[in-house]
């Protein structure tokens, strides 16, 4: 199957959240989570294109001229009170919301972060935008020191339970 990651945000155009204590930016945090969910997903055999960029329209461009089956965009969350924790992925579609469920269904299952579960978001540009099923993963709270630990620490396991999750997805498609 072929998988469209798209790590969040372009480190030279606009690096997203930032965590104000140890200068952590959104941007690099992604991209790192973007390269190891591709080199687990080609692990497992699947077709990967990965694409870093704030130019939106040339994301959903690429992956709907590929065409992917799937679109994963990667993204870290943020608060104004720097209070909130937790994982969350948003979806567009009902294809979406069960890819979404078991995405986030195998996060909880491998880290040790706060669920904040499968949402419907009406108005994501690249969930719109895009033709095949697609999912934006709230991976947790850069801007929460907490949470911030989780990234450094996780990564592996947040990619590694993504890539199961879109595994599973598959799986239950081909039924």
């Amino acid at each position: 199957m072929k998988v469209f990651v798209n790590p969040g945000h372009d480190p030279n155009v606009d690096s997203g959240a930032v965590n104000i204590d140890y200068d952590v930016r959104e941007a690099d945090v992604t991209k790192q989570a973007g390269v190891l969910l591709e080199r687990g997903l080609k692990r497992a055999g699947h077709e990967v294109m990965l694409l870093q960029s704030d130019d939106l329209d040339a994301v959903v461009a690429a992956a709907n001229d590929w065409p992917a089956d799937i679109f994963v965009s990667l993204h870290c969350n943020a608060s104004p009170g720097r209070n909130a924790r937790g994982t969350e992925t948003l979806y567009y579609s009902e294809q979406g919301r069960l890819l979404g469920e078991a995405v986030q269904k195998k996060i909880l299952s491998k880290v040790p972060t706060i669920d904040r579960g499968c949402k419907e978001r009406q108005g994501l540009y690249v969930l719109r935008r895009t033709v095949m099923t697609a999912i934006l993963v709230e991976l947790a709270f850069i801007d929460n020191n907490d949470d911030l630990e989780l990234l450094e620490n996780d990564m592996p396991a947040f990619t590694g339970a993504i890539a199961a999750g879109i595994d599973e997805y598959f799986r239950q498609a081909e039924i």
